[in-house]
């Protein structure tokens, strides 16, 4: 992509609030769901990074109703890491939805004069290609409709697309000619990723939609909540089909959602992979390859710096180890998440497990869920966020949960 030194482009990303994150639990009650570590690092870190990678981005807005205090300082905490972009968090005043939100900010986004802006949902995880969606952005603004946003989309199974927002396209122009968000029959297979290119006059397209809200509230045709504007519901599917300028750019990379507990194994084993690819020095290595931890690794294993593992201890794949963990010898660990503070004692077994900080395992334990990974024998599958409980009342199977300063002892 050919930079103009005088390009500004901005990043959103949108995280929520402490009133969601409820299928999150228990481990959204210790820390804001955007800031739970996987692969090492906050899923929030995650998708700041994805934005720093895209050229002359000047400035990231992370955009929540989660309290500041909340917030800020883990900003304040990594800002050094990204000298040449500045990153702020503005909390909104109550849930303005995925368009409220960046509408109420239009200002800050305007400041600088980008010339378009990306908006990501914080409760997604993957390789996004915003470099490419951003140029496939602007190869369109030279046609004879342009486009108000470009939406990233891919593949999913007929069975599961019903629950996204499914995606109908003309195959050679790529715009959207219908959208239904979670449609009650099959529509399409393309579906929404919750990442948007958007242009600058979104916001005079967002202005007429909230006073057409207003007016409909106060003249009493409607009791919907009056702040809520949403880019799916209020934009994309009226839009689509009516004026040609929704366009959407597919991707065949790793995309998944972050909605439970469960879907953060997933992730984590997700982001292990990127590294190979972007980040290897964050990978541990196995004592064969002259690791200095004398830890047997296999696959794709973060480990924290400060964590102390005994030499015996077989890490992997797809396991990240926190700050200050401690574990014994005779460990087998795999598929799991072990966050910081944590000790897990002699010979015991961790598979498809999150534990929880400042949690002991005792000697010779065994702690085991049930994998959720989306199904390897069906293309373009994606994680399932099954509930907690079916429609009998009975417990689901899925990933095991301890919660923090959690103990457990085999008796």
């Amino acid at each position: 992509m050919e930079v103009n030194a005088n390009d500004c482009i901005k990043g959103v990303i949108l995280i929520g609030g402490p009133q969601k994150g409820t299928r999150f639990r228990p481990l959204s009650l210790d820390v804001p769901k955007p800031l739970f570590p996987v692969a090492g690092f906050p899923l929030l870190q995650h998708l700041i990074e994805a934005c720093v990678n895209v050229p002359a981005m000047k400035e990231i807005l992370v955009l929540g109703y989660f309290s500041s205090e909340e917030i800020n300082p883990f900003l304040n905490e990594i800002s050094h890491l990204y000298k040449d972009v500045k990153i702020r968090y503005l909390q909104e005043y109550t849930r303005l939805g995925t368009a409220g939100g960046i509408f109420h900010f239009r200002d800050q986004i305007k400041a600088g004069h980008p010339s378009a802006f990306i908006v990501i949902n914080g409760d997604v995880s993957g390789d996004f290609p915003l470099r490419d969606m951003l140029e496939f952005h602007r190869e369109n603004l030279n046609k004879p409709v342009k486009p108000l946003v470009t939406m990233l989309a891919t593949e999913a199974t007929r069975q599961q697309s019903v629950n996204y927002g499914c995606i109908v396209e003309n195959k050679t122009t790529h715009q959207v000619v219908h959208f239904v968000e979670k449609p009650s029959t099959f529509v399409s297979t393309l579906i929404n990723c919750g990442v948007y290119v958007c242009g600058i006059d979104i916001f005079s397209v967002i202005s007429k939609i909230r006073k057409e809200k207003q007016e409909s509230f106060y003249s009493g045709e409607t009791q919907e909540q009056l702040e809520s504007i949403m880019i799916e519901r209020d934009i994309i599917m009226p839009f689509a089909g009516k004026h040609g300028n929704i366009f959407v750019y597919q991707t065949n990379r790793v995309w998944s959602q972050v909605k439970t507990a469960a879907s953060a194994i997933y992730a984590n084993k997700q982001y292990l992979e990127l590294y190979r690819k972007t980040k290897p020095s964050r990978l541990a290595q196995s004592k064969e390859r002259g690791d200095a931890l004398g830890v047997r690794v296999i696959g794709d294993v973060y480990i924290h710096p400060s964590a102390q593992i005994d030499s015996s201890c077989v890490i992997g794949p797809n396991v990240s180890i926190g700050k200050n963990v401690v574990i014994g010898p005779g460990v087998r660990i795999h598929d799991s998440i072990i966050l910081g503070d944590s000790a897990v004692e002699d010979h015991s077994l961790l598979l498809y497990a999150i534990i929880g900080w400042s949690s002991s395992i005792g000697k010779w334990s065994r702690v085991e869920g049930t994998p959720c990974d989306p199904n390897p024998n069906k293309p373009f599958a994606k994680m399932e966020n099954v509930p907690l409980f079916n429609a009998e009342g009975r417990l689901n199977p899925s990933i095991t949960v301890l919660g923090k300063s959690t103990n457990h002892f085999n008796c």
